[in-house]
């Protein structure tokens, strides 16, 4: 049997043809990047099958390629389409409140299929996120690129000057950066391109490790990008009917560069070194492959500020007859537009500030275009390989003219470069040479991780299997006693005409939680999630589950929490000794606030603790494990007892419960809750219940109830 590979690439539109690179900041050089490997993959005689999972998009402002479930690129690759969030193309930033839902999908859909891939492969922080969540429920081997990080966009914005709130509103940076620690705790192997990215980016995170890095440069197609050959003189004739309109000389070497409209590529830069250099102006056209457009007016927000900056500054210095950005090229066109400039003697100009690895390079390389680049990320081994060109500071508006004015005065260094690029792109960076690194690597870190399969001689004799699952909070729900009062008499009802079995949600030791639930007189609960998730027992016995518990200890450190929280003590105090437990540790606020779960988090990354805070009724706050929580002990019951997640229903009240609402649980909000609960009145199965009857409302609305 050969390899059977899982990639999840979520955001962007990506499909087997005719990539639509530069339409928009999420449809970029890491949809080409991922579509590739999977097609390099594909052709390998170990490999059997390979999967990408994106986002299912109905959207009459796309193309309806976007809304095909299941499109095969390959006789063993497929893109898999599944539906989470809006229907309709949002980026990014957008997306993470639904990733939950995707999670739930992926695991069920595997679980189904029973045949699990080898390892799963995550592209990006929301990728990563999700990544996370399936390999974690799965126990399958976790690959993490995270292509570009947030910390590192953190501190370019904030370098430039923008308010961190605003960067928070719009990159929702917080929620990224957490989805990266997230994946990097869970991740067996994290890949990067450069040396760079993994010792000075990643290495800014709490929960990364060297030990778990490969450096694996991404390839480049060769019988797409190479240098001139007898078809280049059909090339020349159709680029120069293209860039004709623009310029008064087609035939200066022009500096050509090629990037969406983003900040991030400092386009705007390199058209004010331009601008302010009488030598480039005579030397060079400036050349600008900026993605497509049809009105600019209706390109999202950081487009349309990135091209009205290329007009003005083309207006302040009357660049007009020397700069061309095209409205329209087709994406077959670019090799022929890197062959065009060489074959003019012009050079390739990356801008950007910061590039985690740099395709358009090795792509003007392999073309035989020489290169003058920014000093940041990717570039510097690029070039350290290939020399064939510059590394400038692009922040320094005057080391920027001064080396594109060196790379281009000198013809003979020009024959130099080319040669090297293209000669050092085809011994480094093929395709060929990525995907066997690749595989190579996967199965010598990653062949003695085998996937966690959840077999029927594991399934408790109490399980509840046809069965629905109702889950209380012991807690909070039921310490109110106008609600006992009402659910004693409706459960023991309901409960036995419709086969509906209780679970309990508990922040106690399961002594103390049977004793206080014996005074409720509810029917016997078929399952105990206590001590905040951390412990599972069944029904009456006394020994809680020992799969969950090694599930969730991996790299556990009691005491390295209560260590590093113990300087807080103006903020918060441990709880006593009886609600105390071996896998959490509880404290109670000195005062509710809502800058505590931050702090605490920010305290646990900082000493790479592999532990989570959960703050639950304003109060009480508990760190325990990173994979244990309340919503995944319920996750590992379904897989358990080979339940779906639509026949459990879990009642949520309380600050602190968002976590059982988010994803594909089936949940009620009682009519008496906790405000922090109303932002999630859109989430797929969520009841918000306008009476006293809550439960037996919400439980009529998603007909829990048999029919008579």
């Amino acid at each position: 049997m050969g390899l059977k590979l899982l990639h999840l690439n979520l955001h962007g539109l990506i499909r087997s043809h005719d990539l639509e690179l530069g339409r928009d900041s999420d449809t970029g050089g890491q949809t080409l990047y991922v579509l590739e490997l999977v097609k390099g993959l594909a052709s390998r005689p170990e490999v059997e099958k390979v999967e990408l999972i994106t986002r299912l998009i109905i959207d009459r402002r796309v193309s309806t390629d976007y809304s095909i479930p299941v499109e095969k690129i390959s006789n063993c690759a497929e893109i898999i389409r599944l539906p989470f969030g809006p229907k309709r193309y949002i980026r990014k930033e957008l997306l993470w409140p639904y990733l939950d839902d995707l999670a739930d999908q992926i695991v069920d859909r595997l679980q189904k299929k029973n045949s699990l891939p080898d390892w799963i492969h995550a592209h990006y922080a929301d990728a990563g996120y999700v990544g996370a969540l399936v390999s974690r429920r799965l126990g399958l081997p976790l690959v993490f690129t995270g292509h570009s990080l947030g910390r590192e966009k953190l501190r370019r914005l904030l370098a430039a000057g923008i308010d961190h709130d605003q960067i928070e509103q719009t990159y929702s940076i917080s929620k990224r950066i957490d989805a990266e620690e997230l994946a990097l705790a869970h991740s067996n192997l994290l890949i990067t391109s450069t040396k760079q990215e993994s010792v000075e980016q990643y290495a800014r995170y709490g929960r990364y490790s060297l030990e778990n890095v490969e450096i694996i440069p991404p390839g480049v197609d060769l019988n797409r990008f190479h240098p001139i050959d007898s078809d280049s003189i059909d090339e020349e004739k159709e680029l120069n009917k293209l860039f004709k309109p623009f310029l008064r000389d087609l035939n200066l070497p022009p500096l050509l560069a090629i990037s969406r409209a983003v900040r991030r590529k400092n386009i705007p830069a390199l058209i004010e070194t331009y601008g302010r250099s009488s030598i480039l102006q005579q030397r060079h056209n400036l050349i600008l492959i900026l993605g497509c457009r049809e009105d600019s007016r209706q390109l999202e927000k950081q487009q349309r500020e990135v091209f009205q900056q290329v007009f003005e500054l083309v207006d302040k210095y009357n660049l007009y007859g020397k700069v061309a950005y095209p409205k329209q090229h087709r994406r077959e066109q670019i090799p022929s537009i890197y062959r065009w400039a060489a074959n003019k003697n012009g050079l390739f100009v990356n801008p950007a500030l910061t590039e985690p690895f740099g395709l358009t390079l090795l792509e003007a390389a392999a073309c035989g275009l020489p290169m003058v680049t920014t000093d940041d990320g990717g570039p510097r081994d690029i070039l350290s390989r290939c020399e064939n060109g510059l590394l400038v500071d692009v922040t320094d508006l005057e080391a920027f003219r001064d080396g594109l004015e060196t790379a281009g005065s000198n013809t003979s260094l020009w024959k130099t470069w080319s040669n090297n690029g293209v000669e050092a792109v085809s011994r480094h960076f093929s395709w060929d040479a990525h995907v066997c690194n690749y595989i190579a690597l996967m199965q010598k870190r990653l062949k003695f991780l085998a996937p966690r399969h959840w077999s029927l001689g594991n399934i408790n004799q109490t399980s509840p299997s046809g069965q629905k699952l109702l889950f209380l909070d012991l807690d909070n729900y039921l310490e109110q006693d106008k609600v006992l009062k009402k659910l004693k008499w409706d459960l023991k009802d309901y409960s036995l005409k419709n086969n509906i079995k209780l679970g309990i949600l508990t922040g106690r030791s399961i002594n103390a939680a049977r004793y206080r639930y014996t005074e409720t007189q509810l029917p016997k609960p078929a399952v105990w999630i206590c001590q905040a998730g951390t412990e599972i027992y069944y029904a009456d016995e006394n020994k809680s589950d020992i799969f969950w518990q090694d599930s969730i200890t991996v790299d556990w450190d009691r005491k390295g929490v209560e260590k590093v929280l113990f300087d807080l003590k103006d903020y918060l105090e441990l709880q006593s000794t009886e609600n105390q437990a071996p896998f959490k540790v509880s404290y109670l606020l000195k005062e509710p606030s809502e800058a505590i779960l931050p702090l605490v988090r920010k305290r646990l990354r900082q000493s790479g603790l592999v532990a989570s805070p959960h703050l639950k009724c304003h109060w009480y706050l508990d760190v325990v494990p990173l994979r244990a929580s309340r919503a995944e002990a319920i996750r590992f019951l379904t897989l358990r007892w080979g339940l779906s997640l639509d026949q459990v229903i879990v009642v949520a009240s309380q600050q602190g419960d968002a976590e059982l609402i988010r994803g594909l649980t089936t949940n009620i909000v009682p009519f008496e809750h906790d405000s922090s609960l109303d932002g999630l009145s859109s989430q797929q199965r969520v009841f918000f219940s306008d009476s006293k009857d809550g439960v037996i409302d919400g439980l009529k609305h998603f007909r829990f109830f048999k029919s008579h």
